[in-house]
């Protein structure tokens, strides 16, 4: 495989120096924790649209998506489907919500809502979720770039965790919206070149891809069943329709993207822009991996070269110089940007849900000190887990996140639900729930998750009363037993008082 010509390595310093200079150039605006996680009223609709956008797709868009297309078919696109059916009417509504009645923590609703238990629950929820995901896309930018450039992947690791913590520390929101802008137009423009190339590298072209991509079942959304012990479109779209309730409605990292628009307005504009390019570019890139089966179908490939390196080898062995360089730092860019997105809203969360907490009445510098203490120690931490990747081996890496995502929603979604939709829900009851929820989370991973080295053995085996469902199943029944199990609790406890506004009965005649 060919290496990197001094021009690739050139482009890719640009792209970092633009990043570190993005950093730096908001250095001085930091003085404050609004200034530090919102400044809010400083970012134009269209900006926020494209920091929705890059906040959602990293490198594992970037690598997984065509690993996926090129391994099988079409599947795991239909959870990215989901989001503009499911959001398209709920949006004009979720985002007044949190811009009414929260300060910076998502989670400061559910507080408010159901008490301190639900509020550190979901908040906490949300952190180890984060971390699973954030130690996903390091370790995915380590591999590709150390099979491409054909470095250490640890010192690869190394760099891209350095200089996102320090493009966090130095910048601010202010950094990660604006690199995120930057980041969106070098996604959509590498996406586009790889594609066109592909199909022109294809002999016969469009039709011929299409040809051979139907042919071996490397098309459409199957299987299509209702059967739930299976990946099926069914599972997809039950799990993607919860997604998208889970990301928009309840993950700080997009939340936070609503509070810091100017106006109601402003931030529904820009949700609008963010949701209708997600699933351009999830399809863009899934067919990249369709047209890289096709185009490996016409001149197969060496052996020993797995799903996921499979584009990092066509990369390096088909792309002229120059335009390798340029993919290279695309995806760079696309790791840093979406994880700096997750840094600050951490970082976010750990000052508002436990730091002020714990450390009430304190001047703002010792929240925001405390605040870019946790940017350091969240991305050291993810950087660990990382290496732990890099040192087992893990593969497959977007089942692998989708998987994670539904374990450790946790049953957030079906805690918002109700305290959006039920008015009869109430604190005692939602509790209930919660620890029912993580009662059947333990039941269902314990049952259906086999450990050990050498023989892989169930941690809890019951037999015929083990979980048998698909894995992605299991978020969606942890919103569903929160929801059952605490809505008929709180029937047994009296009605709460409600603001009205953290419902949406009373709220939907204020907008």
């Amino acid at each position: 495989m060919n290496q990197l010509h001094i021009i690739d390595y050139l482009i890719i310093l640009v792209v970092l120096g633009v990043t570190l200079f993005l950093g730096f150039r908001f250095s001085k605006k930091q003085r404050t924790t609004e200034n530090f996680f919102l400044s809010k009223g400083n970012f134009p609709s269209w900006a926020l649209g494209l920091s929705l956008l890059s906040t959602l797709i990293s490198s594992v868009t970037f690598l997984g998506y065509p690993a996926q297309g090129f391994a099988s078919n079409w599947l795991l696109l239909v959870q990215g489907l989901m989001v503009p059916v499911v959001l398209l009417g709920t949006i004009w509504f979720i985002v007044p919500l949190y811009r009414k009645v929260i300060g910076l923590s998502t989670y400061e609703y559910f507080e408010k809502r159901f008490g301190l238990f639900a509020r550190y629950y979901s908040s906490s929820s949300f952190i180890l979720r984060q971390f699973a995901g954030m130690g996903t896309v390091l370790f995915l930018i380590a591999v590709a770039i150390g099979k491409i450039a054909g470095v250490n992947e640890f010192l690869v690791l190394v760099i891209v965790g350095l200089v996102l913590i320090v493009v966090n520390l130095k910048g601010g929101i202010q950094a990660v919206i604006w690199l995120d802008v930057f980041q969106g137009f070098m996604l959509f423009a590498s996406g586009i070149i790889c594609l066109g190339l592909l199909l022109f590298s294809i002999n016969g072209g469009l039709p011929e891809f299409w040809r051979i991509a139907s042919e071996n079942n490397r098309t459409g959304f199957g299987p299509y069943s209702t059967d739930l012990t299976q990946l099926t479109l069914t599972v997809m779209i039950i799990n993607g329709a919860f997604y998208a309730i889970q990301k928009y409605g309840t993950d700080q990292t997009v939340v936070q993207r609503y509070l810091t628009a100017k106006t109601h307005q402003s931030a529904i504009r820009a949700s609008l822009l963010g949701i209708s390019l997600t699933v351009p570019v999830w399809t863009l890139f899934m067919l990249i991996g369709t047209a890289l089966f096709v185009f490996y179908k016409q001149q197969p490939l060496p052996e020993g070269i797995t799903a996921e390196a499979v584009f990092p080898y066509f990369m390096m062995t088909q792309l002229p110089t120059g335009v390798v360089g340029f993919i290279v730092a695309a995806l760079i860019s696309a790791a840093i940007c979406s994880l700096s997105a997750d840094l600050n809203s951490m970082a976010a969360v750990g000052v508002e849900d436990y730091y002020r907490n714990l450390r009430p009445g304190r001047p703002d510098k010792n929240y925001l000190r405390a605040g870019k203490w946790m940017v350091v120690v969240s991305g050291l931490i993810s950087m660990g887990i990382a290496a732990l990747y890099l040192v087992t081996g893990n593969e497959g890496v977007l089942g692998v996140v989708f998987t994670l995502y539904a374990i450790f929603s946790g049953g957030i979604v079906g805690i918002f639900l109700l305290g959006f939709f039920s008015a009869r829900a109430n604190r005692q009851g939602v509790n209930i729930g919660i620890i029912a929820c993580i009662l059947f989370t333990a039941y269902a991973l314990l049952t259906s998750t086999p450990v050990g080295i050498h023989e892989k053995k169930l941690l809890l085996d019951l037999g015929e009363y083990n979980f048998a469902h698909d894995k992605l199943m299991l978020g969606v029944y942890s919103h569903l037993v929160v929801m059952g199990v605490g809505y008929v609790a709180s029937l047994f406890f009296p009605k709460p008082e409600l603001d009205k506004n953290l419902i949406y009965q009373r709220r939907i005649k204020k907008i």
